[in-house]
Order: C-alpha cells, then structure tokens, then sequence
C-alpha cells in the first residue's frame, strides 16, 4: 500500500528569515522614514504583532509582508488576515496570526472533499496530519492533483510518501 502525508507546517526559521527581510525593507523605505513601525514575531503563539502610525501604512505592511514570504517559499495562505486593524492610542495595531497545522474542521473538509471525488484511497485524520492510503501511486498522484484545486485557505505540503 502506498501512502503519503498532508501537512499545513510552517517552517519557523523560513519565516523569521522573512520577517527580518520585511524589517529591512519598510526602514529603508522613504514614506516610512520617521514613522512609528514594529513588526514582531511571536515564536511561541505563531502570531505576528504589527504596529504603524496608520491603517495604511499597516496594509502597505501586510503587501510587503506576503510578497517576501512568498520569495522566501512560503504561501500567502500562511497569514491569517481576518482580524481588523485597531487604533491604539496614535499607533494602529494588527495581529497576524500564522496558521500552523491543520485544525481538525479543515481536516474534516478534506476528509470530505477527498471522498466526494469518489478516488480508491483511505483518509485518516492523525492529530494535525492527514495520512492518505491507495493500492496504486497514480490514485495518490490523483489526490494530490485535485487538492492544488481545492480553494480551504490553506498551504497544504505532501510528505512521507512510500510506496
């Protein structure tokens, strides 16, 4: 039997890399120059703590924040973006949290999805992983296909696979 595992990881030296090359760039940047601008990165609860003299600038942030990563190899799916920007005192703020695995109603999603598309494999949901079985490569090549289809908001990677 061949399988393979569905994970949503993060890799945290990856994206400390990219926080730090985000950091970078919006000091040197002109219509920044003198603001009030903190970009922190809690290892710990994978949330990112943003912090500018604007709601704009904030989103000029976040554009910055998501071009980076992705040169860096991490997905823009990674940031939660749903929570607003609040005002502070005179500093906006905005909390980004990092999504790090797969929770367990998304993992029941792709249970779902993986089923309706009536393919010969066995899904099991192993705490924040999805271990994915078929008696043929090409069954698991197939599910692999139609998750880059699935639109779940979610940087999905394939690993483990043995056949």
């Amino acid at each position: 039997m061949a399988s393979f595992d569905l994970v949503s990881k993060v890799d945290l030296q990856t994206l400390d890399n990219a926080i730090n090359v985000v950091n970078k760039e919006i000091t040197n940047r002109f219509d920044f120059k003198g603001s009030h601008v903190v970009i922190e990165l809690n290892k710990k609860e994978f949330k990112l703590n943003l912090e500018a003299d604007s709601e704009m600038k904030i989103d000029q942030i976040v554009d910055v924040l998501i071009s980076r990563s992705i040169k860096q190899g991490l997905a823009a799916e990674i940031y939660d973006l749903s929570k607003d920007a609040f005002i502070s005192g005179k500093v906006t703020k905005k909390e980004v949290a990092v999504r790090n695995g797969i929770k367990q109603e998304d993992a029941k999603k792709i249970v779902k999805l993986i089923k309706e598309s009536g393919l010969k494999v066995q899904v099991a949901i192993m705490d924040d992983i999805i271990r994915i079985t078929g008696k043929k490569i090409d069954d698991l090549q197939e599910v692999i296909a139609l998750s880059k289809t699935w639109d779940i908001g979610l940087a999905l990677q394939y690993i483990n696979m043995k056949s």
